[in-house]
């Protein structure tokens, strides 16, 4: 038999009470013996409830008064020196684990959210905003472009002094503000002149006097 394990036998002269009113008590404090064969026993942890139990009825108190003391006690909780703060950690192409700040996680899961989820339930409204900037001549800033492209404002600079993308010719305009580059919208139509025709008839194609 362990140290830590009373048989319950014993727990009726332990306090002076038949053994109808010691499974009263286990029943009242929700508590199922541990049984070993044909006998059954309680833990050191169960014998010091039914001890603590039974020194406040002999004190005059009740069952009762005892259980509703009990759910009123708070529980235990961790002294702010015994919590660890849990830092989020990555690893680097080197294999190397670096830890997290929450501030940059947070802003790292709002940027993937921002590119993988559209802020419009339209696909096309992107396309909207440029026809809008382009009626109205306005320039916009790096990031603005990158935003409506859904690309990163490095690689729209990496573009050059002018690029194409869904029919919109973005050229650079000079900066806007925090030293942005600024960014006219025109169309590719607009870059294409078209060829000058004239219609002639046959007497003037055999004239002396027409020079094509």
């Amino acid at each position: 038999m362990e140290v830590n394990r009373v048989p319950l036998s014993q727990l009726p002269s332990r306090y002076g009470i038949a053994r109808s009113a010691l499974y009263t008590r286990l029943k009242d404090l929700q508590l199922s013996p541990i049984k070993q064969g044909r006998k059954a026993y309680v833990d050191s942890q169960q014998l010091q409830l039914l001890d603590e139990l039974h020194d406040h009825i002999s004190q005059g108190g009740k069952t009762s008064e005892f259980l509703n003391q009990r759910k009123s006690q708070p529980t235990e909780q961790s002294s702010p020196e015994d919590q660890t703060e849990l830092v989020p950690l990555v690893q680097d192409s080197s294999g190397q684990v670096l830890p997290i700040q929450p501030g940059v996680l947070v802003t790292v899961v709002e940027a993937i959210i921002k590119r993988l989820v559209p802020s419009t339930g339209s696909r096309l409204s992107h396309l909207r905003e440029l026809e809008e900037a382009y009626e109205k001549s306005w320039l916009l800033s790096t990031s603005e472009v990158a935003d409506l492209l859904g690309l990163s404002p490095r690689t729209v600079r990496d573009y050059g002094q002018q690029f194409e993308d869904g029919g919109f010719v973005f050229t650079r305009a000079g900066t806007r503000k925090r030293g942005e580059i600024a960014w006219a919208i025109g169309k590719k139509e607009d870059l294409e002149v078209p060829l000058r025709s004239e219609k002639i008839g046959i007497k003037q194609a055999l004239s002396f006097d027409f020079d094509p």
